[in-house]
């Protein structure tokens, strides 16, 4: 009775609380620090793209604080596998683009479904998987970021994955994309519930993955939550607690929706990359000082329009 009566209660104290997180006045340091990413569709290195293309995108690029770029070079076949035919442009596109920007970082983004497609739990499977991370590292790319989902909370095969993986990228990079952070007690357990599977990490397994990798990305969209208002307060959050969580010498991403097609009819009211901006600025004021490799990562070029660009610019680059 009492578990039923704090489940009821839970969501009004969560509502409250994160309308008050987002509030006040960010700091003026607190903006990009040129540490930013962005995610890039497969078009880039299936040959859809070409030389005028790369040239464009580098432009755009140099005028941002953008890094890292995650480049869609999968997925995994369900068994692990992952053909070369599938990355067939890819050292193309590595080579035109570090003719424009011989500094930015290029990640390979690799990932599948890992509910009913890949399954992790299998060695073989997991052995493959390496396999093409270490094939398509050949290739000239900077580093590997992961992002296979639905992960459930304490996943140790992901986790020796990770360890491997690694060994695999050598100096090379190794990031992930993240679920969010378990944001209120039993909010993970009610959630995986209703939908079926964790959509929260616990703060202590996403430390776990944390210390086996270089990067972070938390994918802080798709929320569900009905106002922008809401959502700021969550990106407020989602921050706040990433930044105890990750050390320094890491890189935090604050992932932002540049995209229109939520699936809901409030996602795209309640969710912009101008809020997700305020809200990571706001955690960074409350955090009380400058953090170097803390950024966002924008979620997709194909899906980002004019004013997803313009907000990234006027409320997190140069607010």
């Amino acid at each position: 009775m009492a578990v039923a009566a704090l489940l009821l209660v839970l969501p009004g104290v969560a509502a409250a609380t994160l309308t008050i997180q987002f509030t006040g006045t960010p700091a003026p340091w607190a903006k990009s620090t040129g540490h930013d990413a962005l995610w890039l569709g497969h078009m880039w290195v299936d040959g859809r793209k070409n030389a005028a293309d790369v040239k464009a995108l580098a432009a755009r690029l140099r005028k941002s604080g953008i890094r890292d770029l995650y480049v869609h070079s999968g997925p995994f076949d369900f068994d692990g596998t992952l053909p070369p035919a599938k990355y067939a442009k890819a050292a193309d596109f590595l080579k035109r683009l570090r003719a424009e920007l011989p500094k930015i970082r290029v990640s390979a983004w690799l990932g599948q479904k890992v509910d009913v497609g890949l399954d992790l739990d299998d060695a073989a499977s997991r052995q493959r998987v390496l396999d093409g991370a270490r094939a398509i590292m050949a290739t000239g790319f900077d580093g590997v970021h992961y992002n296979f989902e639905p992960v459930g909370d304490g996943d140790t095969e992901f986790l020796d994955l990770l360890t491997r993986t690694r060994q695999v990228v050598g100096e090379g990079l190794l990031s992930v994309s993240t679920p969010q952070i378990e944001p209120f007690p039993l909010t993970r357990p009610a959630v995986r519930a209703v939908i079926g599977h964790d959509k929260y990490w616990s703060p202590a397994y996403f430390q776990e993955v944390v210390t086996r990798a270089d990067q972070v990305a938390i994918m802080t969209y798709d929320s569900f939550l009905p106002s922008e208002l809401l959502y700021g307060g969550y990106v407020v959050r989602q921050s706040t607690l990433a930044l105890e969580l990750v050390p320094e010498e890491k890189t935090l991403l604050i992932g932002a929706p540049a995209y229109h097609d939520h699936g809901v009819e409030w996602g795209d009211m309640a969710e912009s990359v101008e809020t997700a901006a305020e809200g990571a600025r706001l955690a960074l004021t409350s955090h009380g000082k400058q953090r170097e490799l803390f950024g966002l990562a924008l979620y997709v070029d194909f899906a980002a329009t004019a004013e997803d660009w313009e907000e990234y610019d006027r409320a997190w680059l140069r607010p």
